[in-house]
């Protein structure tokens, strides 16, 4: 909790003081408590710095699939918290600084708009803010290479069965990334999903030249990208 949030409780910060001297509050960071006995936990912490604080924060990627319930394949960081924030908006030091029970892995980019496929959730009791399924694999396929192995985030998709083809139709048009639209767009066809007929590609740009995302891999011809052959040849 924050010290402007008790004040508008009406504690003063000489009340705050006190409560932190007779040990029913532990300041953790200048203008951040905690209560004494608590151990707060980064999903805590999230719902307390978006309500609270109104921060603006959304937890996305693999993270945010599992929140959604996909869960079968674990082996895609389970330790992490993948956190997406706007880039005037960076996380405070406070909670990056704060050693959680997981790591905490913070991300900014302009490549989505941040309006499409974020809402907010009931998780434990705690109101987060999460990327949608749809948003979710494309944050997976931005950060792949570098975080993610491209066969992992293919075995994510392939559970995607029942995504929303006008809320991808929307992320598609607004994504800047060719990286993510190419690779998403291949491996939804691969995956023969129902709703992959079902978008509208019209306003989709998919740039030009081709994207080589793996040494001595397979080219893909329709969509310009060299992947694994690995996932080239997965069936």
């Amino acid at each position: 909790m924050s010290s402007a949030w008790l004040t508008s409780l009406g504690l003063n910060r000489t009340e705050q003081g006190n409560y932190v001297k007779s040990g029913w509050l532990e300041r953790i960071n200048t203008g951040i408590y905690r209560f004494k006995n608590d151990s707060p936990t980064l999903l805590g912490a999230l719902a307390s710095y978006g309500t609270l604080m109104n921060g603006q924060y959304r937890i996305g990627a693999h993270a945010a699939l599992e929140m959604h319930g996909f869960t079968h394949y674990l082996e895609l960081g389970k330790q992490q918290m993948v956190i997406f924030t706007p880039l005037e908006h960076r996380l405070p030091k406070w909670m990056t600084n704060y050693e959680w029970e997981q790591t905490l892995r913070e991300f900014s980019t302009k490549v989505f708009d941040g309006t499409v496929g974020t809402s907010t959730m009931e998780h434990d009791g705690l109101i987060l803010n999460v990327s949608s399924p749809e948003l979710a694999i494309m944050e997976c396929l931005l950060l792949s290479l570098e975080y993610y192995n491209l066969m992992d985030v293919y075995y994510l998709m392939e559970m995607l069965t029942s995504l929303r083809s006008s809320v991808v139709t929307q992320l598609l048009e607004q994504c800047s990334s060719v990286k993510v639209k190419r690779l998403f767009l291949y491996m939804a066809e691969k995956a023969k999903h129902p709703w992959f007929k079902r978008l509208d590609l019209s306003n989709v740009t998919l740039g030009s030249g081709t994207r080589s995302l793996a040494k001595g891999g397979t080219k893909i011809a329709k969509y310009n990208i060299v992947v694994p052959k690995e996932l080239a040849d997965y069936e």
